[in-house]
This record gives structure tokens, sequence and C-alpha cells, in this order.
């Protein structure tokens, strides 16, 4: 039986679309990898279990990458090359380490896109942005640009972004715990996995 995790089982944990992202590499620890983008489709699936699409903009993006496999592959490096961006600039806030102008550029060039195609309507009553229904194959990169430029420019007014220490993992999260000393993107895995090195350690002494 195959157990190898697949985008579509991958946890979220990040507690931002943002962080996710850059989740969807397994490990940025000791080790990098596996990598969960390895198609297009895998990048819109993503995108649907994040709610950054809706049923109908999955479909229509699927057909497009359907009908041009060079232009989803040249969408999926350009997807990759904006999540190592976003993975430096957010482990820059947890490291304190200098931070790139060029990766900022590629954010926000490609948070532009997005923002420019956002409509105000009347929502309930209400006049809000509305972002267009995805047409074009970069739909996912720019409204994840959009989403992170905004979680980047918020620093001062939310809660920090960490990152795991588990030897294997390195997965970025909002910390939303009470104390803020937050350490493992997930205390069922990473924490439980070195709680169980440190008793192994202590019954080796």
């Amino acid at each position: 039986m195959n157990m190898q995790k697949t985008i579509n089982d991958i946890s979220l944990l990040g507690g931002h679309p943002a962080l996710d992202f850059v989740n969807t590499v397994d490990s940025r620890g000791v080790r990098w990898g596996p990598d969960f983008l390895n198609s297009y489709d895998d990048l819109v699936a993503w995108a649907r279990r994040l709610d950054l699409i809706d049923n109908w903009e999955r479909d229509i993006l699927l057909f497009k990458a359907g009908k041009s496999a060079s232009a989803a592959a040249d969408e999926l490096g350009r997807a990759k090359k904006l999540r190592e961006a976003l993975c430096r600039l957010f482990l820059s806030e947890v490291d304190e380490s200098p931070i790139s102008q060029d990766d900022l550029d590629l954010v926000a060039d490609m948070a532009r896109r997005s923002l420019s195609q956002q409509t105000l309507s009347r929502i309930a009553g209400n006049i809000e942005w509305r972002r267009a229904d995805a047409k074009d194959l970069d739909t996912i990169c720019n409204r994840v640009a959009q989403s992170a430029a905004e979680l980047l420019t918020s620093q001062d007014e939310r809660r920090p972004v960490r990152a795991c220490q588990g030897p294997n993992c390195g997965w970025l999260f909002l910390d939303q715990s009470r104390g803020g000393h937050r350490r493992w993107c997930s205390d069922k895995t990473c924490g439980s996995h070195a709680r169980v090195r440190k008793f192994r350690a202590v019954q080796a002494d």
C-alpha cells in the first residue's frame, strides 16, 4: 500500500495561506523535501484546499493547464520561485537575516497583478473589494503574493512567525500560543518526536 503523502493530504498548520504555501516542502530542516508541488494540478489542488479559488475557478484553471502543458509547467516554476522567496522573507522575521530586495520586488509585482484585477462591489449591503474570477494560470501565484504581502506588512499588528524546531521540519507558522513561545508546527508530530528523543537521550545516560 502506498502511504506517500500528496498535496491533498499534507497538514495545513501555518495559520496563514502564505505560510502553508511555504510548507508545501515536507522538510526544510536537516534534509530538504520532498516537494509536494510536482505539477500545476498540485498547485490548483492546494489552492482549492485553502479556498484561494472556488470549484468553478479550479475547473477553469485545470482546463487551461490541460490545453497548454508548457505554460502550466512555466507557471509551476514561477510558483516555486515565489515560494522560496517567501520562505526567505519570513525566515528573516524568525532569525533577523538580511532581506533581499529582489524577493520583495518579486512578491510586490505579483501582488500588484492581483490587486489590479479587483473591483468595488456591493456585497450584503456593504461596499467591498471583490477579486476577479480566475481566468489566467498565474491567478494562484498572484493571490498568494497579495496574501503574503498583507502578512509581511502587518508584523507590528499580529503574532510572530516561527519556524518549527524539529530537525527534519522547519515549517513556518504564526505563533498563536498564549505565551508566544510555541516551538513546533504540531505538538503531536514534531513536539512528540522531540520528547521521545529527549527521553531516549536521558535513558542512554
